[in-house]
């Protein structure tokens, strides 16, 4: 009887030796990879960084099924392990296997990647991270104006991009239409001051049209994307204000307030010195009344009222 508990308490303690073994094997394994892989340039980190998550899944995976062949001696077969486990999870953890369809779905349909912009839902940001149950954006706007980063992670469950509509400012051409208004008075020569924004704008937005026409050029191939023009355009209208001149124009999305910032500096500068164009901004008035008490309505006076 002794015996046979020192055999069960022997073989326990050598699956325990194993499993520590395989554990430290792996994180060795993924530890050596990262050492490896980030020696490379730093244009290829998205290449460096799907590689090291196929290596950490994959030794995860197998050390999964050496670990559960290990303890679970009963199993007739790898296939039947995977296969209970499989049901398992889809009984019992639909969330989490919700989630790794997510994970696949992701990685094999590509809606996303590391290092894109997106809108998922109501939350927008960066990709920086995609994992088994979950993506990370780094945030942009909420209580920031314009498309610039809060600083926050957001971790948003995998399987929201089977519930919840998603934009991508980055796949396909990898610019935005960006819009800015402003608005003159009716008595301004509007003539002038569009031919004004549009010399600021070709002006700034030069280098970036020519980058812009390249990338349209590779896309057009990959995405039924049709534009007929690039350069930037300036649309009149009349409104309660005044007269509006939206400005339109192509921009880098991570560029976005940058170059607003810069082209209104610019108007600015320009439009200044000109005495026959006024910016028009929204004014009011207030009038204060003192209300007059008639002498006949203060006590302890009277007035006769003819009749």
């Amino acid at each position: 009887m002794f015996e046979n508990l020192f055999n069960i308490e022997k073989e326990l303690l050598n699956r325990i030796i194993q499993t520590v073994l395989i554990i430290v094997g792996i994180w060795l394994i993924n530890k050596l990879s990262v050492r490896f892989l980030y020696r490379g340039n730093s244009e290829e980190m998205r290449k460096q960084y799907h590689l090291r998550k196929f290596i950490e899944y994959t030794t995860f995976f197998i050390g999964l099924l050496i670990i559960g062949n290990l303890w679970v001696s009963n199993f007739q077969s790898v296939t039947t392990f995977l296969g209970l486990l499989s049901a398992g999870i889809a009984i019992a953890l639909k969330d989490i296997f919700v989630n790794i369809a997510g994970w696949a779905f992701i990685y094999l349909r590509k809606p996303f990647d590391v290092g894109d912009r997106i809108q998922i839902g109501d939350v927008k940001g960066d990709v920086i991270d995609l994992r088994l149950f979950q993506f990370s954006l780094l945030e942009i706007g909420n209580w920031v104006d314009a498309d610039q980063s809060t600083g926050r992670v957001i971790h948003v469950p995998n399987g929201k991009v089977f519930t919840d509509a998603q934009a991508n400012y980055s796949i396909g051409f990898n610019y935005i239409w960006n819009e800015q208004v402003i608005y003159i008075t009716l008595k301004s020569d509007f003539k002038k001051a569009k031919a004004i924004l549009l010399d600021v704008l070709n002006t700034h937005l030069k280098d970036e049209l020519k980058l812009a026409e390249k990338e349209f050029l590779r896309a057009k191939h990959e995405h039924l994307i049709v534009y007929k023009q690039f350069t930037p355009m300036i649309f009149t209208d009349i409104t309660e204000r005044g007269i509006q001149l939206s400005m339109r124009y192509l921009c880098n999305p991570k560029k976005r307030r940058m170059m607003a910032h810069t082209i209104i500096e610019s108007i600015l500068e320009r439009l200044g010195p000109e005495d026959n164009i006024r910016i028009a901004y929204p004014t009011s008035t207030v009038l204060l009344h003192q209300d007059q008490v008639h002498p006949a309505n203060q006590p302890g006076k009277s007035e006769d009222i003819p009749i």
